[in-house]
Parts: C-alpha cells; structure tokens; sequence
C-alpha cells in the first residue's frame, strides 16, 4: 500500500510539472506557467526551480550573463520570493513571449523591483530561456495588467537555419540603425524606434510607461547613448523578437555608467520593428 502510494504521488508530482508549464500557443498559458514558477520557487526554493523551469542553457544576468541553473545551484535558496505578471506578449507562431512586472524579496531589508523573463516553448513547454531584473524602492503606483493575446496564428512548417539567421540579422540591423542614430542625434533617436506605448524599467525606477515619458526620462538625465548588441533573436511568426546587449550611458551629471540591457521588439503595420520594451540592469566593468 505504501509503495503504490508513494508511486502515485511521484506520478502525479511529474504530470503537475509537465501539464503546469504546458503551452498551448496563447498568452494565458505563458503567464499561467509564470504564476506556477513562482508558486513552485515559493514552495521549493530558486534552485529546484530553475532546474525545473529554466532551459539548460538559460541566460540570467548577475550582474553579467551566467548560466542561470550553474548560477541558481550556488546561490542562497530563496522561497520569499514573489512576483506578479502584468505585461505578457506571445507570438502568433506560440514559440515564444516574455512576461514582466513586480517582484518583492523578503529579505532584511524587503527588495523591491521589476522583472523580465523570456520564455520558449520547448516541447510544447514553456520553458525560461532569459531573465533579469531590477532595484527600485518601494512601489507607490500599481501598474495596470496587460495581458496580451497573439492577433492571429501563424508558424511556418519549414524553416532551416539560413532563414532563421536571416531574420536575427534583420534585428541586429535595426539595432545597429538605433545605435548610428544614438550617436548622430542624442537621446532623440529614440522618438523613431519607441512604441507610443513602450515602456521602460531601469534601476531605481518604477515602470516608465508610454514613448512621451519614456522620451523626457531620457533627456532628463542621458547626455549620450551608445549600445552594442550580443545577441538578436527573433520568433518564428516574425513579430516578436528581443535582443541583449551592453549599454554605455553618460549621464548629464558628468558621470559614466554601464548596463546591460534587453529590448523587445515588436513587427508594426509599416513593417517597422518598435521597441516595446527595455530594461536595465548595472553591469560588472
């Protein structure tokens, strides 16, 4: 009797696991993957977790890329750690979205900030490919959920690695044309590769919400802007896509700054690629 229990406990355990992380191509799924890992890193610690939920060559940044499972492994084994989506995208080919929103560490003093994961359907399970995240003080405006689903459905049956690499350059030729722009023109660049409602999460900041803001915030502070991209990567469905990088910031306050940075890009009606996303976080010179 006890071995038949035990038996079906560790059955049902693995089939939790396998149909909590399940993708069926839809927003609603990614974001209920999103909520289960953070209700299995309560439970089980960050170790367990992104053991669990992170591909083995998954990408964290602390503060520069690491592997996150090598990186989890050897970290302190946190279960206080809470977060909420509330901006989620997935692309209409189901390979891949991105959630983002609040987290809170309830360490000595209580951590606050702001994450972003990439995830990839992986087997038709999504599974964390990218995360990073970061510090601001504590939150006085609760920002509104978007939860948004793919607009149609679209995945192409053959695609080999030569057409795979040519949309990636696509990308990083976009990003090459922001950082020439950056260099010709200043912070202004941005007005024509921002979003109307791109939103920006940098150090010490709460979410900067909408290409007006996100605009004033950077000529508020930045006096110049240069960024080098490592890598693009771009969904199959061709309207999704997010690169990661090093960005070089000086400040109007005589001051220097490295970050490392990811932007998601998004497919508009004209067949420009916006930046919808951006997010900042210190990096080790």
């Amino acid at each position: 009797m006890i071995n038949k229990l035990f038996v079906t406990a560790i059955a049902m355990a693995i089939s939790f696991t396998s149909y909590a992380q399940q993708s069926d191509g839809s927003t609603k799924s990614l974001v209920k993957a999103e909520k289960e890992f953070a209700q299995y890193v309560a439970k089980n610690g960050l170790r367990s977790a992104y053991q669990t939920y992170a591909t083995p060559d998954a990408l964290t940044f602390s503060p520069n890329p690491t592997n996150a499972r090598t990186y989890y492994s050897t970290q302190p084994d946190h279960k206080g750690l809470t977060w909420t989506p509330v901006f989620a995208k997935v692309s209409k080919s189901g390979d891949w979205g991105f959630t983002t929103g609040p987290y809170t560490l309830n360490t000595d003093p209580i951590v606050y900030g702001q994450y972003l994961s990439i995830w990839k359907a992986v087997n038709n399970k999504w599974s964390v490919v990218l995360d990073l995240n970061t510090v601001h003080n504590k939150p006085l405006d609760k920002t509104k959920q978007q939860i948004v689903e793919p607009a149609s459905s679209y995945k192409p049956r053959l695609v080999n690695e030569k057409q795979i690499a040519a949309g990636r350059g696509i990308i990083e030729t976009t990003e090459k044309t922001l950082n020439a722009t950056l260099k010709s023109y200043g912070i202004a660049a941005f007005a024509g590769f921002l979003n109307p409602d791109a939103r920006v999460l940098f150090p010490g900041r709460e979410p900067i919400i909408g290409k007006d803001n996100a605009i004033a915030f950077y000529n508020q502070m930045v006096s110049k802007m240069a960024i080098k991209t490592t890598k693009a990567d771009k969904a199959l469905g061709g309207d999704l896509a997010y690169t990661y990088g090093v960005a070089t910031i000086d400040y109007k306050a005589d001051l220097r700054e490295s970050f490392h940075y990811v932007y998601v890009y998004e497919l508009q009606p004209d067949h420009n690629w916006n930046i919808i996303l951006q997010i900042y976080t210190p990096a080790e010179r």
